[in-house]
């Protein structure tokens, strides 16, 4: 009797630990074929610092599974059919997509197939489209859907490992698309965190949930978990972080910062549009000085004058991350103080940040910019030297980013004096917080 063959097919979920797709594929059968595709669109849009740390991912995932990992090139729509064929597989298992283009190409591979295409689990501790109001409509406000969030739970994590199937060789396949070896990392400045299952493990054994309460706002001290790209290349499920929390304040702070990134994946998924587009449709009258270009670029580099914005994008920059306090920063300085559209900030954050989430980083800057599910941010307009002065009392964190401000003591570092090789700032914030505050008037 032939053994029955699975390909499980990995994109955003590099691990074999509680990875319910997994045990979906046992079931048919012991034998699986592990394959992850490099697919153009999803390559083209990534920098270097993304795409290194995803290569690294991968090498960590095929160490695992015995160098039998399977990784082609191409079109998933016309490789996947290939790779089923080539291994006489009667089923294809995949953790669910609910991005904009993941949703499509799902669709399309679906229908290209002749054999089943699996759904089981997803990115996130609850999948979007479960939580739903009473009248079954979608929550449109964070608050209500964090409460329904907790209250709908999660599953406990699936017992996974590399033994869960039995891997088939890639050199057992006869024909199909050919096998290609992971990349070489691209040339990458940045310092880039490890990369893997493993290393995300070992990242989560220091975290410190009350550490994380009382510092998570202050950039100058290393109190975030570092676990975003872990979870935006699905290294860890959220389900695992969530079974291991406890009870204290802590853990509910950072459950909180869980339940975000579900509320964003919801709306999104609702809402596929808005990767592209405002949320609320009035802000589409919105007026941006889209002509100075000058200015985005002095934002890229970080140069702009300011120094807690000149430090977060050069952090970006050197480390392929942000902290988030200064991404709010940051951001409100792009479309507040410099009227430049929310989707030039996001397209730059999502070419350099190893943890680009599309839903978490366009909402994140509909969330500043206004235009997205909480309108109350149109009138907040972040003074950049006094949220310096604020989160990063002691200037340690501009100092450590801007170089040319290292001499410059304490606090002052927010407000420095004419320091040689360090730009005047290009714009006055209190003039264009006037500006802004009369623009969003207008479409108030």
């Amino acid at each position: 009797m032939r053994a029955v063959t699975s390909v499980v097919w990995f994109r955003r979920d590099l691990r074999t630990g509680d990875h319910p797709a997994l045990l979906a594929a046992a079931e048919r059968g012991s034998r699986a074929l592990g394959l992850f595709v490099l697919d153009e669109r999803l390559g083209a849009p990534s920098g270097n610092a993304r795409l290194a740390f995803m290569y690294r991912c991968l090498r960590d995932l095929d160490e695992q599974l015995d160098g039998r990992l399977l990784v082609v090139r191409g079109d998933p729509v016309d490789v996947v059919p290939r790779v089923v064929a080539a291994v006489g597989a009667d089923s294809v298992h995949v953790s669910a997509d609910f991005g904009p283009y993941g949703r499509e190409r799902d669709a399309a591979v679906a229908k290209a197939l002749d054999v089943d295409f699996v759904r089981t689990g997803s990115p996130y501790a609850v999948a979007p489209g479960r939580v739903l109001k009473s009248d079954g409509e979608p929550y449109r406000v964070f608050t209500p859907f964090s409460r329904a969030w907790r209250e709908h739970g999660w599953r406990k994590p699936a017992d996974t490992s590399a033994s869960t199937v039995d891997w088939i060789d890639p050199s057992e396949k006869d024909g199909g698309p050919r096998r290609v070896r992971i990349p070489d990392d691209p040339a990458v400045s940045a310092e880039l965190p490890a990369a893997g299952e493993r290393a995300a493990h070992d990242a989560w054994a220091e975290f410190d949930a009350e550490h994380y309460k009382r510092d998570r706002d202050r950039p100058d001290v290393d109190g975030t978990s570092r676990m975003s790209a872990y979870l935006r290349w699905g290294c860890v499920h959220p389900r695992t972080l969530l079974a291991d929390l406890g009870h204290s304040e802590g853990a509910q702070t950072y459950r909180n910062e869980l339940a975000w990134r579900d509320f964003y994946a919801d709306v999104l998924w609702h809402r596929p549009e808005t990767a592209r587009e405002n949320y609320n449709p009035k802000f589409n009258a919105m007026s941006h000085d889209t002509g100075a270009t000058d200015h985005f670029d002095a934002w890229c580099r970080g140069e702009t004058g300011y120094p807690i914005v000149d430090a977060g994008m050069r952090q970006l920059l050197a480390e392929g991350w942000m902290h988030n306090r200064v991404r709010m920063i940051v951001a409100s300085f792009l479309v507040k103080d410099l009227h430049l559209p929310w989707w030039w900030g996001a397209r730059h954050f999502m070419r350099h940040l190893v943890d680009g989430d599309l839903a978490s980083n366009q909402h994140g800057w509909q969330w500043t910019a206004g235009s997205g599910t909480d309108a109350a941010p149109y009138f907040r307009v972040f003074n950049p030297t006094t949220q310096g002065e604020k989160f990063d009392p002691s200037g340690d964190y501009v100092r450590r980013y801007v170089p040319e401000l290292r001499g410059v003591a304490g606090k002052k570092a927010h407000q420095p004096p004419d320091v040689p090789g360090y730009p005047a700032p290009i714009v006055d914030h209190k003039h264009e917080r006037e500006v802004a505050l009369e623009r969003y008037g207008k479409i108030k």
